[in-house]
């Protein structure tokens, strides 16, 4: 025994040495079985997943590059799409009800929608051959016009029956003016053949080519009553 210590004042200090070492065992047992649980629910989850699966809209075949003897002597400069998030991203969008949307977690876009009807725009365009040059915004390329958009909806309508409504909105500006002198809004529910996501894919890529060769007959109009001088 310690000089200067008592009796009792050992047998304390050994029952809290006892104590701290039973609390120190209990709590690597619960560390332990925690680390195992975590393990347990990392290893359940590593199953077979679900296979996604990518769509994508049908693009025209790029055209040669011939200025026809009747084009308008102007180049167009296509701009990006302006949208919510929703159509920015890979998600297949649907919507239940008037204010309700949602997204399938396993069928998705190969490209963001936006990027799409873009791109289909566009090949629509230089194949019509009624313009001497069309060219994406964002090249260094010098313009005449600039066309910029906007996607309001892209997505599955549940009903009865089942469509695809694509919702867009396009506008031309003078950049020699920077005056807005056209403008086109185009709205539509195509009816899908089906329920499933290839049906209302079909659906969609349908609407969409009817929105361009509408988009593209509305700026011929235009031109035809504005001749460029």
């Amino acid at each position: 025994m310690m000089p200067g210590r008592s009796d009792c004042e050992v047998l304390y200090g050994k029952s809290v040495r006892a104590k701290r070492r039973g609390k120190s065992h209990v709590a690597s047992r619960v560390g332990l079985t925690t680390v195992v649980a975590l393990v347990a629910g990392w290893v359940s989850g590593c199953g077979a997943t679900r296979p996604s699966r990518y769509y994508q809209l049908t693009v025209p075949p790029e055209a040669a590059s011939v200025e026809r003897a009747d084009s308008v002597p102007v180049t167009l400069l296509l701009g990006a799409f302006m949208t919510s998030h929703l159509y920015r991203e890979d998600r297949i969008v649907f919507g239940n009800g008037p204010e309700q949307l949602g997204t399938y977690e396993y069928q998705r876009w190969a490209e963001p929608p936006t990027e799409m009807i873009e791109e289909v725009l566009l090949r629509e365009l230089r194949r019509s051959g009624h313009y001497r040059a069309v060219h994406v915004r964002r090249s260094n390329v010098r313009g005449d016009f600039a066309i910029r958009g906007r996607l309001y909806d892209f997505k599955e309508v549940t009903g009865n029956p089942t469509s695809a409504r694509v919702t867009l909105e396009l506008e031309m500006r003078d950049l020699k003016s920077g005056a807005t002198v056209w403008s086109h809004y185009y709205t539509h529910d195509e009816a899908a053949s089906g329920k499933e996501v290839p049906a209302i894919v079909a659906a969609l890529d349908q609407n969409v080519h009817l929105a361009v060769k509408e988009v593209v007959a509305s700026l011929d109009q235009y031109f035809a009553t504005h001749p460029v001088k």
